[in-house]
């Protein structure tokens, strides 16, 4: 007898809203009604619980008549900086949200339509006295648990909140906030991932250290500030992790498929004749790579007459790294070291000229082949 009641206690355990009504009655939202037989017990027999109406004075119940608020100058320039941290933390949010339900349902979201649409609710609402919202995962989480397919849920789901603060608003205000909680943490226990979580804390100490952090500060703290702080925490990471893939060799491909069959590949023997050498950079260079770079460029007056810098592997240049090219330019024509840029992009040599890298300073070759040919006088110099 009591080995067949441990398998339906432990089935219960794996996901808290596959038992009770949910076993019973799988269509119904058990959700909801969880929630109206809490108010409805919190009503009958007085119990000292916070609900709606004691916390927050109730539920307004009627729409204003849309109209635009006072518009100048000074309260645009006042209130332009809450509005980009709004802009930025609800793009964030919303996008967090699309993300897990992709997760949870194994279809992709587009980003683009959602901040869209996003944008034009906030400023409909706006223009009936609400405030700016954000596509929330609880909510999201909830709505996808109880069987939601297509966007027809999300609009039913507005229908009803309009619904309740027109007609049944005074009703709303019984509703314990200890029953919402309860609500949401049956829907963040489902939303969780736990093995994707664990793999995350076993991926890297960078990648432990941002999902640790971002998840005890939206636990113990806030939502804004958890998402905040991990975002700033993912940007270092990956900033350090992009300043250490930059790699600068001399004198030889930089892997051994590049010798062969390569419209920019060279011969390592001719790479290191008398007169020329070769730096090849690979790796996005931008400004947490410029020290490494720059240490190397820097011994270009020690090196021979002719210098080719080869960029057919930089698939991104920013400001700083320009300026470093370009400093490095200055000091090989003081040196008599004639500077050729071989293989960058289109954008790369375009951002190179706009910083003042051109000629006299450097010339231009599409691949080593032409540049070395531009040594030789055989081509002509770009």
């Amino acid at each position: 007898g009591d080995g067949e009641d441990v398998q339906p206690r432990h089935a219960g355990r794996r996901k808290i809203d596959g038992a009770g009504l949910k076993r019973w009655r799988p269509t119904w939202p058990a959700m909801l009604i969880a929630i109206g037989l809490a108010s409805l017990v919190v009503a009958l027999l007085s119990l000292p619980a916070e609900t709606i109406g004691t916390r927050f004075g109730g539920i307004p119940r009627s729409l204003q008549m849309p109209a635009l608020p006072p518009i100048s100058l000074g309260r645009m320039i006042d209130v332009l900086p809450d509005a980009i941290a709004f802009a930025l933390l609800g793009a964030i949010e919303s996008l967090l949200s699309a993300v897990v339900a992709d997760g949870m349902t194994g279809r992709r979201h587009r980003s683009n339509c959602e901040l869209v649409a996003q944008g034009f609710a906030n400023i409909a609402s706006a223009l009936f006295g609400g405030i700016c919202a954000t596509g929330t995962i609880a909510r999201t989480a909830t709505n996808v648990r109880a069987g939601a397919h297509g966007p027809v849920s999300g609009i039913v789901h507005s229908a009803i909140l309009l619904a309740l603060m027109l007609v049944a608003a005074p009703l709303a205000s019984y509703i314990p906030l200890a029953a919402l909680a309860g609500v949401l943490a049956v829907v963040c226990w489902n939303m969780f991932e736990k093995q994707a979580f664990a793999t995350l804390l076993r991926a890297s100490r960078g990648d432990a250290l941002v999902l640790m952090a971002t998840f005890l500060l939206v636990i113990f703290r806030d939502l804004t500030e958890g998402i905040v702080v991990g975002f700033v925490l993912g940007s270092i990471l990956f900033i350090d992790r992009m300043a250490k893939s930059i790699a600068v060799e001399a004198d030889q491909p930089l892997v051994q498929e590049d010798v062969a069959d390569s419209a920019n590949a060279y011969d390592a023997s001719e790479a290191t004749d008398a007169d020329t050498v070769v730096y090849r950079i690979s790796g996005a260079f931008f400004f947490g790579a410029a020290s490494t770079v720059g240490t190397v460029l820097d011994r270009i007056a020690d090196q021979r007459r002719n210098f080719i810098l080869d960029c057919s592997a930089v698939p991104f240049f920013d400001s700083t790294a320009a300026n470093v090219i370009e400093g490095a330019a200055h000091k090989a024509r003081r040196a008599s070291v004639r500077f050729i840029i071989s293989g960058a992009a289109p954008q790369i040599r375009r951002m190179l000229i706009n910083h003042g890298v051109k000629r006299p300073l450097v010339t231009y070759a599409a691949s080593i082949e032409e540049a070395r040919a531009q040594l030789k006088g055989k081509i002509e110099v770009r």
